[in-house]
């Protein structure tokens, strides 16, 4: 039977200690807003490839300091490059943005479920970022892109508190100018140049150009966008099974033995962080869970 994105077996890297980081260089480093930037990594020492599913993770490691975990943003077909998109909200990630072409890193991974690409065949793809939540799927908006005749219409609603806090402006902009994709941005306020739309990504469903009955949605962003989006989709007419999302939070060692993301009997770094929404729907409704 052929492997598809689904079926392909999640690997800690090739014949190593899953919690022994592999040493990796710095092939390039860009700022994408003040407190995010997207670094570019060569594959592990030993190995000229980095296979990896849209949806997965790495731990990286910031010598001295300790590590955490980060999504893969890069594109799953160029797998001589590690592609992270980080944003600066601590010490271990401050480091990391502190780092320059040709320093090393550890790096752990891949880990983690995958965004169902393989599975959506034939539906029509609505993917919805808020933030930095645009980063995890990014893979997935890359395989669907390269595959273009195998899917309905692609559509991509993006949100960001600002104007300046929009990630990959450039490439949402190349994407907006496809006459196959549908891309909407807007921001929670703008400023005096700012000509888009205004207010949370949510509002954007009720008019997005997709057939509910056909469609498959992949959302990312913080917990409260994410509960609102599914459930302006579900208004909208879309299965509950047709509804996937990313859920990446207080993660510590990838493998579910620290606890530090558990959510009832689920560890988010063992069984996710991708999740059908009718695996987690019940849990997000839980204070304190």
């Amino acid at each position: 039977m052929a492997t598809t994105i689904e079926s392909a077996p999640v690997a800690a890297g090739p014949e190593r200690d899953p919690m022994r980081p592999a040493p990796c260089r710095v092939l390039r480093i860009a700022r994408e807003t003040h407190n995010t930037f997207t670094v570019v990594l060569s594959p592990p020492a030993g190995t000229e490839r980095f296979a990896f599913l849209p949806g997965q993770y790495n731990m990286l490691y910031a010598p001295g300091v300790g590590e955490v975990p980060i999504s893969i943003s890069g594109r799953p077909d160029l797998p001589r490059e590690i592609v992270h998109t980080i944003r600066e909200v601590g010490p271990v990630t401050r480091a990391l943005g502190r780092l320059r072409r040709g320093d090393a890193l550890g790096l752990r991974g891949p880990f983690g479920t995958a965004w169902p690409v393989d599975l959506s065949e034939g539906c029509d793809m609505v993917f919805i970022a808020g933030g930095i939540g645009l980063a995890p799927l990014r893979p997935a908006i890359y395989h669907v892109l390269a595959h273009r005749e195998r899917y309905g219409r692609i559509t991509l609603l993006f949100g960001a508190r600002a104007p300046e806090d929009l990630l990959f402006r450039r490439e949402v902009e190349a994407w907006r100018g496809r006459l196959d994709v549908d891309v909407e941005v807007t921001v929670d306020r703008g400023d005096p140049a700012w000509r888009g739309p205004v207010g949370v990504v949510t509002r954007m469903i009720g008019r997005a150009a997709f057939d509910p009955g056909r469609a498959r949605a992949f959302v990312c962003g913080p917990e409260i966008m994410m509960t609102f989006a599914v459930r302006e989709l579900l208004r909208r007419g879309v299965s509950a099974e047709a509804l996937h999302v990313s859920l990446e939070r207080n993660m510590k060692c990838a493998i579910g033995l620290c606890g530090h993301c558990q959510m009832s009997a689920l560890f988010i770094c063992r069984d996710g962080a991708v999740f059908p929404w009718s695996r987690v729907e019940s849990l997000l409704a839980v204070r304190e869970i």
